[in-house]
C-alpha cells in the first residue's frame, strides 16, 4: 500500500462566484492553481507557492480560508485553500506559469500551464478534469463557498 499524494491548491474564486482555472499544457483540461509541497513545508504555503507558480499570482496568507483535506483520486488527496480576489484585483492576461515541465515527445520544457479562465460553478464541467468537477459537484459547492467566503 504506497502513501496517498497530497496536492496543495487555492480556490479563487471572483467577486461574482467564478473559479479561477488553468490550462494544463498540451492537455484538454483546466484545473485550479496546485501542487505537491517540498519537505517540511506548510500546506498554506505549499499552496500559495503554487499559485505563483502557475499563475503569478501573489496573495497574503492571511486572505486563505483552510477548506481542509478532500479525497481526489485514488492515489491523491488535496488539502485546499479559498480566497476571494476583488474586483479588478486580477488581470487574467498577466498572469503567467514560471513552473516547467518536461514536453512528452521531445523533453523541451514548457510550462505546466498555458491559459487562464473564470469559469462559473455550471461551466466547470466543460473544462476541468472529472475528479475536479466531481470534487465541485459532490463535496465542495463553489456556490456554497461564494455565499460564506
Amino acid at each position: 500500500m504506497s502513501a496517498r499524494v497530497i496536492s496543495c491548491g487555492v480556490v479563487l474564486l471572483d467577486a461574482d462566484g467564478r473559479v479561477l482555472l488553468a490550462h494544463a499544457t498540451e492537455t484538454t483540461h483546466w484545473d485550479i492553481p496546485k501542487g505537491h509541497g517540498e519537505v517540511g513545508e506548510a500546506p498554506h504555503i505549499t499552496a500559495l507557492r503554487e499559485l505563483v507558480e502557475e499563475t503569478g499570482i501573489a496573495l497574503a496568507p492571511e486572505r486563505l480560508k483552510d477548506l481542509g483535506l478532500f479525497v481526489y483520486r485514488r492515489d491523491k488527496d488535496l488539502h485546499l485553500f479559498a480566497a476571494r480576489a476583488g474586483d479588478g484585483e486580477i488581470d487574467l492576461a498577466q498572469c503567467i506559469c514560471t513552473s516547467m515541465f518536461p514536453r512528452r515527445f521531445d523533453g523541451t520544457p514548457i510550462p505546466e500551464m498555458d491559459d487562464y479562465r473564470w469559469c462559473a460553478p455550471d461551466e466547470v464541467e466543460r473544462y476541468a478534469s472529472r475528479s475536479l468537477t466531481r470534487l465541485f459537484q459532490t463535496t465542495l459547492s463553489l456556490a456554497e463557498l461564494h455565499r460564506t467566503l
